[in-house]
């Protein structure tokens, strides 16, 4: 299996018991989770070498949320330890017309403050085959952002395949500033992923879509992933497709284009949703692993929207399901009955 370098924050989850609201709880559930945090954990369920590269306080909670990632498999010899604080979110869980909310407490976190000095990129990247990172992590700080363009450029230098999910958190920054990073980042991407509106804010592009109004025709996109591949000469271009009836009722399905053949996934319902958190992230560790491991990008991507919707189905950001059970799913079991 590969070896699988991911970078980015992992933060403490505090979310409301079931679908109650921040106003009325009085405990909150415990987890742990982030972008890139949540796809090495992905990984390193369907066997891969997966290591996670961050910084984060040496107390008790940073070794909390250090043994969160361990539990599963995923390497932490890279991480640094220091700085004062983990970052937080707040999770309210929506329900039907009632939206989920995240509330973020992550200013001065220990990865906002790291400094190139606290990462052997040399060590990192040694017979890596894969580097995952999201828009997310430059958006934290001007420092993580210096960070990550340093680890893509070790990344290049060691013959590392790069994928990114654009990610765009409107809570983080402007489109202004994040294209303004974004763009000369795509030099070092070969795989990009991302939805309509992650392609416009962070790389302004935008599709001919109508995606609010419910038009989902995914022709609308095959135009914006060749503009894309011939503006930053992606190997693959990557986007998922959410139809969102109601917090707990969605649509999923996604589109794949390699330079030549356009490829759709066959669609999921996903009703009821349990938790939406990590889905897309869910997403790229499976794509990651279907494009390591499938005889092409078609199976890939099946794999990936598999992985996805079963994601939809698990409390917290991490996705805890097996490669055999998302290739169950992508094979036709969808029916939910026990296994005996």
């Amino acid at each position: 299996m590969a070896k699988i370098v991911t970078m980015g924050e992992i933060m403490l989850r505090l979310s409301t018991p079931g679908q109650s609201r921040i106003v009325q709880t009085d405990t909150f559930d415990i987890n742990y989770g982030g972008g890139e945090a949540n796809v090495a954990v992905s990984c390193a369920n369907y066997g891969h070498e997966a290591y996670f590269v961050s910084k984060m306080p040496k107390h008790e909670v940073g070794q909390a949320c250090l043994n969160s990632l361990r539990r599963y498999g995923v390497h932490t010899d890279f991480i640094a330890r220091g700085g004062d604080r983990l970052g937080i979110y707040y999770l309210e869980t929506g329900a039907s017309m009632r939206p989920s909310k995240v509330i973020y407490d992550r200013a001065h976190s220990s990865i906002a403050e790291c400094k190139p000095e606290d990462f052997d990129f040399d060590a990192i990247f040694e017979d890596a085959d894969w580097f995952h990172w999201s828009g997310i992590t430059p958006a934290i700080s001007d420092a993580s952002a210096e960070c990550l363009r340093l680890a893509c450029i070790a990344a290049k230098k060691h013959g590392v395949t790069v994928s990114c999910d654009l990610n765009f958190r409107k809570k983080l920054w402007t489109s202004e500033k994040a294209q303004s990073i974004m763009r000369p980042l795509m030099q070092y991407v070969d795989v990009c992923i991302g939805n309509e509106e992650d392609a416009e804010l962070c790389l302004g592009f935008k599709p001919d879509a109508d995606v609010e109004g419910g038009s989902t025709d995914a022709e609308g996109y095959k135009g914006i992933f060749q503009g894309m591949m011939q503006t930053f000469g992606f190997k693959y271009v990557i986007s998922t497709l959410r139809e969102s009836f109601s917090a707990t009722h969605n649509g999923w399905k996604a589109m794949i284009y390699n330079g030549q053949e356009f490829y759709v996934s066959k669609r999921y319902d996903i009703d009821p949703i349990i938790d939406r958190v990590g889905g897309g992230d869910s997403f790229s560790g499976g794509i990651i692993h279907g494009l390591l491991t499938k005889a092409n990008q078609g199976e890939a991507l099946e794999f990936a929207v598999a992985a996805s919707a079963l994601k939809h189905t698990i409390p917290g950001d991490f996705n805890c399901v097996s490669a055999e059970e998302v290739e169950a799913l992508a094979g036709g079991a969808a029916n939910g009955r026990v296994q005996r």
